[in-house]
C-alpha cells in the first residue's frame, strides 16, 4: 500500500501556526498546482486545472513553516493524503482532503534565497481534531 504525495508550488496564504492544549504545535496553509491548458485535434480549448492543496505540519516542521514562510513562498512537500469530515458551527457536516506533511523543502522566501531542508519523524498517531477550528 502507497499513500504518498509529492507537490511543488507557491504557498497561497501565511501559514496559520498554532500550539495545541497538549503543547504540540500544527501550521496549516494551502498550495495551488495548476495543469496547463491545452488545445484538442479539433479545436476545443482546454483550459487549466487549478487544484487547491490544504497542507497540515506537525511539531518541527510547524514551528519551521511559521517561522520562515510567508504567501508565495516556494516549497516541495512530501507527505500523505487524509480525508476526514467534520460538523460545522451550522451543525452541516464537511467533508475535507489535507496533505499531512512529513517532509518539507523551502525552495525560495520572500526574504532569503537560501535553502533548507526539514524532516520530521512520524506523525502523531492521533489527530487533536478537537482542537481544530473547521
Amino acid at each position: 500500500m502507497l499513500n504518498k504525495v509529492m507537490l511543488i508550488r507557491h504557498l497561497g496564504k501565511d501559514p496559520d501556526v498554532r500550539t495545541l492544549d497538549s503543547g504540540t504545535k500544527v501550521c496549516q496553509f494551502t498550495l495551488a498546482t495548476t495543469e496547463k491548458g491545452y488545445t484538442l485535434q479539433n479545436g476545443t480549448q482546454v483550459p487549466d486545472r487549478t487544484e487547491w492543496h490544504n497542507i497540515v505540519l506537525w511539531k518541527g516542521l510547524a514551528e519551521v513553516a511559521g517561522k520562515y514562510l510567508h504567501k508565495g513562498d516556494k516549497v516541495f512537500i512530501e507527505g500523505k493524503i487524509r480525508s476526514r469530515s467534520y460538523e460545522d458551527n451550522s451543525k452541516v457536516k464537511r467533508y475535507i482532503t489535507e496533505i499531512f506533511a512529513d517532509n518539507m523543502e523551502i525552495l525560495s522566501t520572500s526574504k532569503s534565497s537560501s535553502q533548507n531542508n526539514v524532516s520530521e519523524a512520524p506523525l502523531p498517531s492521533e489527530t487533536p481534531s478537537d482542537d481544530l477550528p473547521f
